[in-house]
């Protein structure tokens, strides 16, 4: 199996032939790789797969559907639904494919387990892995919930009105960045997206998440009624569970998984042309760690999350009777097992990496 700096080489050299690669961003990815194996896994699904699939082969068999795939607890936040409510749920589709259903389950409690590690999580690994695994089982027998916080799920309610999530400070910290030159087709898609009685729009950059970082972002940003809006286009491309396996990754699933979760789904959200567009806000954004209040109930969030991977695995229909009988042969502790190893695993990659770089 090929390093971790020799897969980064040749996967980022096909991210180049897909899009016009953002080199800075690339290059900050680098260096926050190298702080800690969390931000190592969140930015490296194509090193993933194959890891995964060689440590964990009696899981890689499993029945498949489609999956999340960079699942993490970083890939979780809020949007508003088109009745205006507040919706909680996965935030990014990014890598969603046809993969075993257990790929999601493993990669989001080994992110709890690292996320441990590095002191952001405080709970232990073997409830950890209990509490997702609890979540997702008994959502698939119930056939799923969407996460609406309006009247119901106070713990989630609280992550999303955190104080550092706090209004003025999202867009204080937004309006701050540098502004873009889009792409004529690009600012075309964005000012469409706003609506017709704002000011015109300010093109400006983004820089956000981890796995993405390199992928042009711009954000139309503008004033409705006395207050700031935005819109934001990233480029999209294939599957990294695609290249990494050989598979051409010529469709993107980002919105069809979406669409067919159970879940409340964001209006603003959609792809065209290969660019995702979707509206960004405080309350519509993805939630970090840091942003959790210090005060908060682990088992019932990292449960919560594993509910919600239940919900998007719904989407798939039939398949998911096959899911639950694969599920029924592995008793409690395999996710658990299976968690511990890939922490493991890439524990030595970020040294590996933080060594090279």
């Amino acid at each position: 199996m090929s390093s971790i700096l020799s897969a980064t080489r040749a996967f980022e050299s096909w991210m180049r032939s897909k899009i016009d690669v953002v080199e800075r961003d690339i290059r900050l990815k680098h260096r926050l790789m190298a702080e800690g194996a969390f931000p190592c896994l969140r930015a490296t699904f194509y090193r993933w797969v194959p890891l995964w699939r060689e440590a964990c082969a009696d899981l890689a068999g499993t029945p498949e559907l489609l999956a999340v795939g960079d699942l993490h607890v970083e890939n979780f936040g809020t949007w508003r639904d088109r009745d205006g409510r507040l919706v909680w749920g996965v935030n990014d589709f990014d890598e969603a494919f046809r993969m075993p259903y257990t790929i999601d389950l493993v990669r989001l409690a080994t992110s709890a387990l690292l996320a441990r590690r590095e002191e952001a999580l405080s709970i232990d690994p073997e409830p950890a892995c209990a509490a997702i695994l609890d979540g997702y089982r008994s959502t698939l027998e119930e056939g799923g919930r969407a996460f609406v916080l309006e009247e119901h799920f106070p713990t989630l309610r609280v992550l999303a009105y955190a104080e550092e999530r706090d209004p003025q400070r999202f867009w204080s910290k937004l309006s701050k960045n540098g502004a873009a030159r889009a792409p004529r087709r690009v600012a075309s898609l964005l000012r469409r997206a706003l609506p017709g009685d704002c000011e015109p729009p300010r093109m400006i950059t983004r820089v956000a998440g981890m796995g993405s970082l390199g992928h042009p972002r711009y954000v139309a940003l503008a004033s409705s009624h006395g207050s700031l809006i935005a819109r934001e286009a990233k480029a999209a491309i294939g599957s990294a569970y695609a290249w990494a396996i050989g598979k051409p990754a010529t469709r993107l699933f980002c919105d069809v998984i979406a669409r067919h979760a159970v879940r409340a789904p964001d209006p603003f959200t959609s792809i065209t042309e290969g660019w995702l567009l979707r509206r960004i806000g405080p309350h519509c954004s993805r939630i970090e760690l840091a942003d959790f209040p210090m005060r908060r109930d682990e088992r019932r969030i990292l449960r919560a999350m594993g509910r919600e991977t239940a919900n998007v695995h719904l989407g798939s229909g039939s398949t998911v009777l096959a899911v639950r009988r694969d599920l029924s042969k592995r008793g409690s502790k395999w996710l658990l097992r299976a968690a511990t190893t890939m922490a493991d695993v890439m524990i030595d990659e970020w040294k590996n990496w933080r060594r090279a770089h």
